[in-house]
């Protein structure tokens, strides 16, 4: 019995810390020029992968109405606020890494082969974008 409730415990305790070291949840991308947040994404995962959404801007100068201008597909002209920008990306089973998705800068309409890494104990991603054999990370912070 004693054992069992040991047992209990160590779980309620190491779950939430084990589901940190995901990229699921919200996250504020920063502003690369000013170190500042741009916008909050929520990334869930589905059948096909990750997938993230903005579900707000943090600019103070940010247009509340902005759409996607610069996007090429069916996202074109679609509000910013609610714009999938994450597409796919599975797990990797020997890592914590995620890969094989897709993320869409909306602010010049580009789409990259993308990478998500949990780093710092799931309180921080690394988004990783790959054009051919260059590529370009971002770190998020987890909102609490």
């Amino acid at each position: 019995m004693k054992q069992a409730l040991t047992a209990i415990a160590l779980g309620a305790f190491l779950l939430p810390a084990l589901a940190q070291m995901s990229p699921i949840g919200t996250w504020n991308s920063i502003d690369d020029k000013t170190k500042e947040p741009k916008a909050e994404i929520r990334i869930t995962d589905g059948a096909n992968g990750l997938s993230g959404r903005i579900e707000k801007t943090l600019r103070k100068d940010a247009d509340p109405k902005a759409t996607c201008t610069e996007c090429q597909d069916e996202r074109k002209g679609q509000p910013m606020v609610g714009l999938e920008i994450i597409r796919g990306g599975k797990k990797d089973a020997d890592k914590d890494t995620w890969e094989g998705g897709k993320i869409l800068d909306p602010e010049n309409g580009k789409e990259y082969r993308a990478s998500f890494t949990p780093i710092e104990g799931g309180k921080q991603l690394q988004v990783r974008g790959y054009l051919g054999p260059f590529w370009r990370t971002q770190t998020w912070v987890r909102v609490k």
